[in-house]
């Protein structure tokens, strides 16, 4: 086979490298597409939820006062929370963005979102919403959210990003989870003080504008004028 690995006739190197550019071509769509959107902020959640659950209402109201503060909003582009956030942000000065994931069910675009992109990889999907926004909001949500959530706390944690406010909104859903860090992997020494400190509870949509605009204006004086463009991005 002249050196060829095959796998059932088929050449599996050339298999690679064409899984390589779809991977690539996500990438650069998502890098040209979204280098304009400065500052954003991500918001996650479930995407089960009927739009008049109080979660998703929530979310559209966060959503809403964050734009109007001038952030754009990015979400995962499908339903429930993240159809309600997209709505939200509709109202104000921020773009409504949403990053959809192609899926066999569930997913879907949602119709809010006025800049919309889909992914077929999930690594590349969350790529550009760590890059490209200035905080995130964890509304409630399931596995997808909680991988978003912690995926982010890792990357400031470890210092491969900079440091932006991770703000869980609903202290009744997420007030059990942070009891467990602390009384787990906090009393056991494997997370510390400052590592739960990079977590923010609160039920107040003002609380959160304020957290995201005090942290982007401390980022903007650290930085200078490249924080106010996005230039800095990781």
């Amino acid at each position: 086979m002249g050196g060829m690995e095959r796998d059932g006739g088929l050449d599996r190197r050339a298999k690679d490298q064409r899984t390589l550019r779809k991977i690539l071509s996500e990438f650069e769509a998502g890098f040209e597409t979204l280098r304009p959107v400065w500052p954003a902020v991500a918001i996650f959640g479930s995407a089960r939820l009927d739009p008049a659950h109080p979660f998703s209402r929530a979310a559209c109201d966060v959503a809403a006062e964050l734009s109007r503060a001038g952030f754009s909003i990015i979400t995962g582009g499908g339903p429930g929370i993240m159809a309600a956030a997209n709505h939200g942000a509709n109202g104000g000065a921020g773009r409504s963005i949403g990053l959809n994931i192609l899926l066999p069910r569930e997913q879907a675009p949602n119709g809010f979102a006025d800049l919309s992109l889909d992914f077929k990889y999930f690594f590349a999907r969350k790529v550009m919403f760590i890059k490209y926004s200035c905080a995130l909001v964890g509304m409630p949500g399931g596995y997808g959210t909680l991988d978003e959530i912690f995926e982010a706390l890792t990357l400031v944690q470890t210092g491969k990003i900079h440091q932006f406010p991770v703000v869980l909104f609903g202290t009744g859903f997420w007030g059990g989870l942070f009891e467990w860090l602390r009384k787990q992997p906090l009393a056991e020494g494997m997370i510390s003080e400052e590592d739960l400190a990079l977590v923010h509870l609160t039920d107040r949509i003002d609380e959160v504008v304020d957290l995201v605009e005090r942290e982007y204006a401390r980022r903007q004086r650290e930085r200078g004028p490249r924080a106010g463009d996005g230039r800095d991005m990781p």
